[in-house]
C-alpha cells in the first residue's frame, strides 16, 4: 500500500467506515493547502471519502485535490473549505530534528524520540506523530502510534 492512502492500526477504531479523517487524508490536505472541517467530512458520501484516502499524493495530484475539494465543499451545507497556506518545509517534513511539540508531548508521557528514530519514519509516520502531539490533543493515540511505530512505550 502507498504512503498516501495506508491508515494506521491506531486509527482502526474509525477508519473502516472512514467517520473520521484518517491522517493520509489529512497529509494530503495539509499538502493541498485546504482546512476540511469535520462536517465537510460528514457532507461527502462514502466513496469520495474512500476516494480521497486513496488520492495520489503526487504534486499534480495534490492541486487537483484542492480545486476538487473547494468546488464539492462549496455545494455543502458549512459553505467551502477554508483555504490554509500548504504545507512547506513542515516540522513533519524535516529531518534535521525532532519537533520540539513532540519532545515535549512524550515527556509527558514519559518517553522520547531520538534522532535516529525520527529520520528511520516515513513521511506520513511524522506527520501523523506531530499531529497527535498538538498543544491541547489529549494524546490519546499518541502512546499506541509510537508502540505501532516501533519507538516504545506501551499504549496506557
Amino acid at each position: 500500500m502507498s504512503l498516501h492512502e495506508r491508515c494506521f492500526a491506531f486509527e482502526a477504531d474509525f477508519v473502516e467506515d472512514l467517520r473520521c479523517l484518517p491522517m493520509a487524508v489529512r497529509r494530503k490536505l495539509d499538502l493541498a493547502g485546504v482546512k476540511l472541517k469535520l462536517s465537510h467530512w460528514h457532507g461527502l458520501d462514502p466513496n469520495e471519502r474512500a476516494r480521497l484516502l486513496v488520492w495520489s499524493d503526487a504534486p499534480a495530484a495534490i492541486v487537483d485535490l484542492r480545486h476538487w475539494l473547494q468546488r464539492r465543499t462549496a455545494e455543502l451545507a458549512d459553505g467551502p473549505a477554508r483555504a490554509i497556506d500548504p504545507a512547506i518545509a513542515a516540522d513533519w517534513q524535516q529531518l534535521e530534528a525532532v519537533p520540539e511539540r513532540l519532545r515535549a508531548a512524550c515527556e509527558q508521557l514519559g518517553s522520547g524520540v531520538e534522532l535516529a528514530q525520527w529520520q528511520s519514519l516515513d513521511e506520513l509516520q511524522r506527520f501523523a506523530l506531530v499531529k497527535l502531539s498538538h498543544p491541547g490533543h489529549e494524546h490519546r493515540n499518541l502512546p499506541r502510534a509510537l508502540m505501532e511505530f516501533g519507538l516504545g512505550l506501551g499504549c496506557p
